[in-house]
């Protein structure tokens, strides 16, 4: 056991001898390996990701396919709310608005013969724009006063692509075509090994890749970052923020830009996937569904979100067999689940209890208490005088 050696100061000529009290034992030793939380849950996100790229060789039905390619978009859009709603603490009932934006600026690049591909730069500045318009003017609101603007912001996108022209209207837009690279598509599928994978299998590929590697990794580097630190100070003291000098506005608006570019990127993969797009598909419902899965998976957990978005996108097509009672089903589940489980199905706080954060010990603080010789940090300056 190591102590650190006696600080000597002098104060208006007396000299004091000061020392920290010094630990009873050895601090537990940090873990390593598999048993850290951290690592842990990285193995399992690898693992779990290894099993999605390997669906199609054990069942490439195109219903199944189809399914998981909406779970993952799904998951893209949930990790991107969770950035506003999890890290930041801000209550948007719009975010499917960026969604729209991302899908409907990709529509109609795509149909008038630009490669899907080049359209994700204009994407990401048509979402940064939609960002700074709504979250400039509106983000020093707070609690309720938020959430209704948001849901207004989210109704005019929709009503706006209702009733322009350049959107199509009520119908929409339809004919996107898929992702194409030199002449290349996906629609003429590719041979790798002597195994065909036709487009409906590559795109869900883009999709596990996209929203269930890039976007995971992303946000939760971002979530761990010194940005996404000042996120979780402003969700639990706003004011207590401030006053430690970060910088609110800002930092607020930057994770409604970043929530709103992964919103915008999930809305290309989503009119590739379905090839048509129209208002109908932006309503305020999916908006609420969406912030669902971010509260009942667990707000600010990465895990948390993505089991949560998984739920809400694969409970109804589970439910099939009960017909026209399968939202009846599920809102009941729902409700049980707010009931009994308030705080989410994996709160950010969550650790396995098997798992540790330390080799030995209950506690990274156990072990200190104060100074076993109390004469050692006795005023001593008349003897060194």
């Amino acid at each position: 056991m190591t102590t650190r050696a006696p600080e000597t100061r002098s104060v208006r000529g007396l000299t004091y001898r000061i020392q920290p009290p010094a630990p009873t034992r050895v601090r537990p030793a940090p873990a390593r390996g598999l048993r850290e939380p951290r690592r842990f849950m990285s193995a399992v996100g690898a693992v779990l990701l290894l099993l999605a790229l390997a669906l199609p060789f054990i069942n490439a039905s195109p219903y199944v396919i189809s399914i998981g390619t909406s779970a993952f978009i799904y998951i893209m859009l949930a990790m991107g709310l969770n950035i506003v709603v999890g890290y930041a603490g801000l209550l948007d009932l719009g975010y499917y608005a960026f969604f729209a934006v991302g899908a409907y600026t990709s529509g109609v690049l795509a149909t008038n013969e630009m490669p899907l591909v080049l359209t994700i730069p204009f994407v990401v500045v048509a979402c940064i724009g939609a960002g700074l318009i709504i979250g400039g003017p509106t983000l020093r609101l707070r609690s309720d006063y938020l959430a209704i603007v948001t849901l207004g912001f989210g109704e005019i996108i929709r009503l706006t692509a209702n009733n322009l022209e350049l959107t199509g209207g009520p119908s929409g837009i339809s004919g996107i075509p898929t992702f194409s690279f030199l002449g290349w598509s996906f629609r003429d599928g590719l041979d790798l090994f002597g195994i065909h994978f036709n487009g409906k299998i590559l795109l869900y590929y883009t999709a596990v890749i996209a929203g269930g590697a890039f976007t995971v990794l992303a946000v939760s580097r971002l979530g761990r970052g010194r940005l996404g630190r000042a996120w979780r100070a402003i969700k639990d003291d706003e004011d207590a923020a401030e006053a430690m000098g970060i910088n609110t506005y800002l930092a607020k608006l930057a994770a409604y830009v970043m929530g709103a570019i992964f919103g915008g990127l999930a809305g290309i993969l989503m009119a590739a996937h379905q090839t048509a797009i129209s208002p109908t598909s932006f309503v305020f419902l999916n908006s609420a569904l969406l912030l669902m899965a971010v509260v009942l998976g667990g707000m600010g957990s990465t895990p948390g979100v993505i089991i949560g978005a998984l739920v809400i996108s694969l409970a109804p097509e589970l439910l099939r067999d009960f017909s026209s009672w399968r939202y009846l089903v599920f809102g009941v589940l729902l409700v049980l689940m707010m009931l009994f489980r308030p705080q989410g199905l994996w709160p950010s706080t969550a650790v396995l209890p098997f798992l540790r954060f330390r080799a030995r010990g209950r506690s990274p603080r156990e072990g200190f208490t104060d100074h076993g010789e109390p004469s050692e940090n006795v005023d001593r300056s008349e003897e060194l005088a």
